[in-house]
C-alpha cells in the first residue's frame, strides 16, 4: 500500500542569497501543511542566487539540515531544492503530436508525451531545460484550449513556457547537496515555489503578479486564467539596497544592513526631516548622526528602479491590464517599511505583502509564516501538489495516476524516450510504497 499525505513528509531547501533554510512539513487532517521542523544558517557562498563558494555553502546547508533533524527528530535524506539566479531564462516555444485516430479522446497520456517532447528542444551550449510550463492547447485548429484531456481530436498542439539554467549552476547545487549527503528530489525555480506558498487560486485565475524580493535577486512570476505565464530574475534585490546604504551614508556593512532593517523606508515621504539616528564608527572614531530621510531617499531611488525593471517585466509577458489581481509582494525586501505603498503607487496596481500561510496548519515554528521564508514553505507544498494546478484536476479525473513530477526532465541515456509517466510512475512509486519504511524513519 501506499502512504497517503499525511504520512509523507517532505524537506524543502532554499538555499539563498541571505540564508540557508531546511524545512520540514507533512500534511495534517485537513489538507493544511504542518510544519515539523526548521533549520536555518547565515549564507555565505552563494552570490545573487549562485553558488560561488562551495565549502562555505555546504557548512551552511549542513547546519540547516541538522537543526531541522534535530527539530523534527528525523533523518533527512531526500529534499527539495529552489533553484534562482540572473542565469534563469523563459522562452515560448511550440509543439504539437499527432495521435492515432483508433484514439477517440485525448488523454492524459498524450498531454505529458506533448510535454515530454518539449524537454528535447535545443537550448544554448550550457544551458538546461529545467521546467516546462503547458500555456494554451490546439486541438485540430481549435484554439484557446485550457484542459484538452477528454477531447476528441488527432493533432494536439500547445505553447511551451521553457525554462533554462545554467548547467554549471545545476551541478554546482548537485554537488553541495551531495556533498552534505543529501539526493534532490526536484530542483524548483524558486518564484514558482513561492507562488505556491503565497498566491491564492482566485489571484492565480484573476492575474496576478508574484515578486519575491530576496537578498541578491527579485524573482517576478505572472500568471493568468491560472497558468503561469511569464518568469523573470531581476538581479537587484536586497543586498544591493544594502550596498547603496553602505556608499550612500558611509557606513560599514554591518551597519548598513541594521539601518535598513531597522529604520529603512521605501517611502522617503513618510519620514521627518528632523529624524536622526546615531551610528557607531570605527574603532577610534567617533560616533555618527545620520538623517533617516536621507536614508529613506536612498532606498525609494533603488525600489524605483526594481519596480520599473518589475513593470517591464509585465509589459514583456504582454499582460499590461489584464492583471485583475494586482501585485503580490514576498521576500525579505517586503518586510521593508512602505513596500507595499511604493509598488502599488508607481504601478497603479492593487498591491498585497504575501504571507505564506494560505496553506498553513501547525507548525513549531512560527518563523515560517514571514514572507522572508514564502521560497522554503513552496518547496515542501511542492512535494504535495504538481506545479501546473491543472494535473491535480486531471490526476483527480484519473485516480489510478500518480501526481507528476515537478520538472519531469527526459532522461540524457537511452531511457530518454520512454513515456514520461512511466517515469514518474518509477519515481514515485520509490518515494512512496511501504518499503520506504525500511530506511528507518529517513526522509
Amino acid at each position: 500500500m501506499q502512504k497517503d499525505n499525511r504520512e509523507k513528509i517532505i524537506v524543502g531547501l532554499d538555499i539563498g542569497t541571505t540564508k540557508i533554510c531546511a524545512l520540514v512539513g507533512r500534511k495534517d487532517e485537513y489538507g493544511k501543511l504542518e510544519i515539523l521542523g526548521m533549520g536555518k544558517a547565515q549564507s555565505e557562498g552563494v552570490v545573487r542566487g549562485v553558488v560561488v563558494n562551495i565549502d562555505r555553502t555546504v557548512q551552511a546547508i549542513s547546519q540547516a539540515i541538522q537543526e531541522a533533524e534535530n527539530q523534527a527528530n528525523i533523518d533527512i535524506r531526500i529534499v527539495n531544492v529552489g533553484i534562482a539566479g540572473q542565469h534563469i531564462e523563459s522562452l515560448t516555444q511550440h509543439g504539437y503530436i499527432t495521435r492515432s485516430e483508433d484514439h477517440d479522446e485525448i488523454s492524459l497520456d498524450d498531454v505529458n508525451r506533448l510535454t515530454n517532447e518539449m524537454y528535447r528542444t535545443v537550448t544554448p551550449a550550457g544551458k538546461e531545460i529545467i521546467h516546462v510550463m503547458p500555456q494554451d492547447y490546439t486541438v485540430d485548429g481549435e484554439t484557446g484550449i485550457k484542459e484538452p484531456v477528454g477531447m476528441s481530436g488527432v493533432r494536439l498542439e500547445a505553447d511551451f513556457n521553457i525554462i533554462t539554467a545554467q548547467t554549471s549552476a545545476i551541478r554546482n547545487i548537485n554537488h553541495c547537496v551531495k556533498r552534505c549527503g543529501l539526493e534532490i528530489a526536484d530542483l524548483i525555480l524558486e518564484p514558482i515555489a513561492s507562488s505556491m506558498a503565497v498566491l491564492t487560486e482566485e489571484e492565480k485565475e484573476a492575474g496576478v503578479v508574484l515578486v519575491d524580493i530576496g537578498g541578491g535577486t527579485t524573482d517576478v512570476a505572472i500568471f493568468h486564467e491560472g497558468i503561469m505565464r511569464h518568469t523573470a530574475v531581476i538581479p537587484f534585490a536586497g543586498h544591493i539596497i544594502t550596498a547603496d546604504i553602505k556608499q550612500g551614508l558611509q557606513v560599514t556593512d554591518k551597519n548598513a544592513e541594521t539601518l535598513k532593517v531597522k529604520f529603512g523606508c521605501a517611502m522617503a515621504s513618510w519620514v521627518d526631516d528632523l529624524q536622526f539616528v546615531n551610528v557607531p564608527g570605527l574603532p577610534g572614531r567617533p560616533t555618527k548622526e545620520l538623517s533617516i530621510k536621507q536614508l529613506a531617499h536612498i532606498i525609494e531611488a533603488r525600489m524605483q528602479e526594481i519596480i520599473e525593471l518589475v513593470h517591464n517585466e509585465i509589459v514583456k509577458s504582454g499582460y499590461v491590464g489584464k492583471l485583475v489581481g494586482g501585485i503580490v509582494v514576498t521576500g525579505g525586501g517586503s518586510q521593508l517599511n512602505g513596500c507595499q505603498d511604493v509598488f502599488q503607487n508607481l504601478t497603479s496596481m492593487d498591491t498585497r505583502i504575501g504571507h505564506p500561510v494560505e496553506y498553513l496548519g501547525r507548525t513549531k515554528a512560527e518563523l515560517a509564516k514571514s514572507p522572508m521564508f514564502a521560497t522554503t514553505v513552496g518547496l515542501v507544498l511542492a512535494g504535495f501538489r504538481a506545479l501546473d494546478d491543472r494535473y491535480e484536476r486531471y490526476i483527480q479525473m484519473n485516480n489510478s495516476m500518480p501526481r507528476p513530477s515537478q520538472n519531469g526532465k527526459a532522461e540524457k541515456t537511452a531511457s530518454r524516450g520512454k513515456d514520461f509517466f512511466s517515469r514518474i510512475i518509477e519515481s514515485t512509486r520509490k518515494f512512496l510504497l511501504d518499503d520506504v519504511d525500511d530506511k528507518k524513519g529517513t526522509y
